[in-house]
């Protein structure tokens, strides 16, 4: 028991020493420090960029996914039986998510809004040449191609029709724009670890005499390697403030520019709270692991130790 209390006093005796130490060398080597912070920052902000882009991207293409519906025509001649049964029919098909009736009567008001030359040519018409319609939303844009077709099956439909060959043009082109986007995000954490790794490396590198001192007095590994592992962490979490700071502010003010300009009006924007809080905290833990991996790594692998 006695054995175990002193181990852990000893255990929490190095922790101290190793985070006093860490503060210490940061402003020690206060040039160095600088090096591996401006590094983390620049990388981090472009992660920063490219998540904002990713996410927005991913946004706007669910959005426009779910404007994607199937219009359904029913047969000139239907009764008001037959247009229950036809939405009756279409709802108890499970992917469809919303069903909305549109009478003839109401497409001609509403064609009749259009122009003057439209509302005087269908007041002349003695009959309404317009038909009923459905307007029908899918949970999943997949689902589109194959509900169409089971629809056209409905006893009563004239016709159905989701704009086939160029919607699966369109769902294409938003995957691909997905995986690019995704991709990117990758590439650049992965570049970002990459850099911020090496120049931690390199501040390492250059106080290996420090580390040879404190081999020759008989520090453990544990005790050079933590202090150095508290000092990577602390790099990134500074470095990670300034990318933190420009994407709160940053993103505020590109909401507030697109909401307000005609030109992106069409264009949604994912709403700040609370996409900028978590895209801060992620920005936080990479510039941490990142910090504290690296620095790890580093005394381990290339200082031998």
């Amino acid at each position: 028991m006695r054995k175990e209390v002193l181990e852990q006093v000893k255990a929490f005796r190095i922790l101290k020493n190793s985070i006093r130490d860490s503060f210490k060398s940061v402003f020690r080597n206060f040039s160095l420090s600088i090096a591996s912070v401006l590094c983390t920052t620049i990388t981090l902000i472009l992660v920063a960029i490219a998540i904002v882009v990713t996410v927005n991207v991913n946004y706007v293409t669910k959005s426009m996914e779910k404007e994607l519906t199937i219009v359904v025509y029913a047969n000139r001649d239907v009764t008001d039986e037959q247009i229950n049964n036809i939405e009756s029919s279409i709802k108890k098909i499970g992917v469809v998510d919303n069903v909305e009736f549109k009478s003839k009567e109401e497409w001609k008001l509403e064609m009749k809004q259009y122009s003057e030359t439209l509302e005087v040519t269908l007041d002349n018409l003695d009959t309404n040449p317009l038909l009923d319609s459905f307007v029908v939303k899918v949970k999943d844009v997949k689902d589109l191609a194959p509900t169409t077709r089971e629809i056209r099956k409905i006893d009563g439909v004239e016709s159905a029709d989701y704009g086939e060959g160029m919607v699966e043009e369109i769902i294409s082109a938003f995957n691909i724009i997905k995986t690019a986007t995704i991709g990117m995000v990758i590439a650049l954490i992965i570049v970002t670890a990459f850099l911020i790794s090496n120049t931690i490396k390199l501040t390492i590198f250059s106080r290996r005499s420090e580390i040879d001192i404190m081999r020759l007095v008989g520090s453990s590994n544990i005790s050079i390697r933590l202090p150095f592992v508290f000092e990577g962490f602390l790099l990134g979490v500074v470095g990670s403030f300034i990318p933190m700071i420009v994407t709160v502010y940053g993103y505020f003010i590109l909401y507030e520019k697109l909401g307000s300009s005609a030109t992106f009006s069409i264009v949604e924007l994912v709403k700040p709270f609370p996409f900028v809080f978590y895209t801060s905290i992620i920005l936080l833990v990479i510039g941490a692991l990142v910090g504290m991996f690296g620095s790890a790594r580093a005394v381990r692998k290339y200082l031998k130790i």
